[in-house]
């Protein structure tokens, strides 16, 4: 076989080989290709699948803040036989209260109309024809018409509440009540509590897992109810406190601590 028979027959043996190693080569790549997504998915697989076993346990978190700010209620109620002047009277004093909270230092924006509404009022009047026992009903009579104007009021320097209820009471107003101390922003607050209650409820849970024996996986369940106790204050004509007088001292008012709670139910699955 001479040297140019001999090249023609290694390369005709030759190309066989080339394409077999690079079809083992694809089939290869191909299948390392499936079984990278294979094990994709097997991470996967059961995710959807609510956990069976699980631990739940609760956690509370308590913030403590000065309040900034105090709200109250203003009544001004008025009476005369036609609506017009009822309404005149009541709308003078009104329009006076809030005048008088105006040069004070609170804003327009702090005092608004919760309520505006008009009543008649009657008289029972009792027949006086009685004859030999028997008295024909009364009847009623119409003797006037009530008006009756609330304000509410925020007053954003706590020091000034109790100068404020005294300054309303002698300027007309019918009744004061429904005194509260609040803190105009408290989402601060009540992200601070929520962590409290969340690192509670998972200092429990690590506790429980290791008297179980078992390992804490992830959270699968999560709730908060949160709890924030008003100040109630109140002052009222015709009820157990009367409106103070024009000479009266201004009451000292204690603001105190709001406290702010998150009460966490965290579900944790476990292994």
């Amino acid at each position: 076989m001479d040297e140019s028979t001999a090249d023609k027959f290694i390369e005709a043996t030759h190309w066989p080989r080339t394409m077999a190693a690079t079809a083992l080569g694809f089939l290869a790549l191909f299948l390392l290709v499936l079984t990278l997504s294979a094990l994709k998915e097997w991470r996967f697989i059961g995710t959807g699948v609510p956990a069976t076993n699980t631990i739940t346990v609760s956690g509370e978190g308590e913030v403590f803040a000065v309040p900034d700010t105090a709200t109250f209620s203003v009544t001004i109620q008025e009476e005369a036989k036609e609506v017009a002047d009822a309404q005149e009277v009541a709308t003078k004093k009104a329009n006076d209260i809030m005048a008088y909270l105006k040069d004070e230092g609170v804003e327009e924006k702090d005092i608004k109309t919760t309520d505006y509404s008009v009543y008649p009022q009657y008289d029972y009047l009792q027949s006086d024809t009685c004859r030999e026992g028997y008295c024909p009903p009364g009847r009623q009579a119409l003797r006037g018409f009530q008006v009756s104007q609330t304000l509410t009021v925020k007053v954003r320097d706590t020091e000034k509440a109790g100068a404020l209820l005294s300054g309303v009471g002698s300027r007309g107003a019918s009744s004061v009540s429904g005194l509260s101390f609040t803190i105009d922003d408290e989402d601060a607050l009540k992200a601070e509590a929520r962590g409290e209650a969340i690192g509670d409820a998972r200092a429990k849970a690590e506790a429980l897992a290791k008297q179980l024996s078992v390992r804490l996986v992830r959270v699968v369940g999560f709730s908060e109810n949160g709890y924030y106790p008003p100040v109630p204050y109140a002052l009222g004509r015709g009820g157990d406190m009367a409106v103070m007088e024009s000479k009266a001292l201004a009451p000292e008012i204690p603001v105190g601590e709001n406290k702010i709670v998150s009460n966490v139910s965290v579900t944790y699955e476990i292994r």
